[in-house]
């Protein structure tokens, strides 16, 4: 089974939104956080979040590039748990049992997103506010294979 992990290429992330995502972090769309927005409710680094942030799943911050890779079963099932126990806490769940079922299904959604492309593979994701809601699309970056000779550093012994 396949996921995504946070990645950043540089430090915008930690200046546009609210709560960055840690890299390294596993993540999902999220796109359940925005379900009852309205366009009074994008300002900001909330439009950030809510236009290109995928959800980490241990901080519950935002990161705009995941990279596919591998899962382990049990750490799935943690991933689960962790987002039932924030669906209790921030969103009036009654109990992690009875959220459990959609905190599995959002985690499917991102495993079935993942699952056809390689590892490495970088995802971007789009949000439109739309009348019928929100509205996702996502962008594939293929990873890029390069020739040795661009990353080996060559030396001599007297250099």
């Amino acid at each position: 089974m396949k996921l995504a992990r946070a990645i950043h290429f540089d430090e915008s992330d930690m200046n546009v939104f609210h709560s960055p995502a840690r890299t390294g972090e596993w993540c999902i769309s999220g796109g359940f956080e925005f379900s009852n927005w309205s366009e009074a409710d994008l300002e900001g680094k909330a439009r950030q979040a809510f236009a290109n942030g995928w959800l980490g799943l241990e901080t519950f911050g935002r990161v705009t590039f995941v990279a596919v890779t591998q899962v382990e079963p049990a750490e799935v099932e943690r991933l689960a748990e962790a987002l039932a126990e924030h669906f209790v806490q921030f969103y009036g769940a009654p109990s992690v049992e009875a959220a459990m079922g959609v905190a599995r299904d959002e985690i499917a959604q991102m495993a079935d997103l993942c699952d056809e492309h390689a590892p490495n593979t970088l995802l971007t994701v789009a949000r439109d506010l739309t009348e019928a809601g929100v509205r996702e699309s996502f962008r594939v970056i293929e990873p890029q294979e390069a020739e040795i000779d661009l990353l080996a550093v060559h030396a001599t012994p007297d250099s």
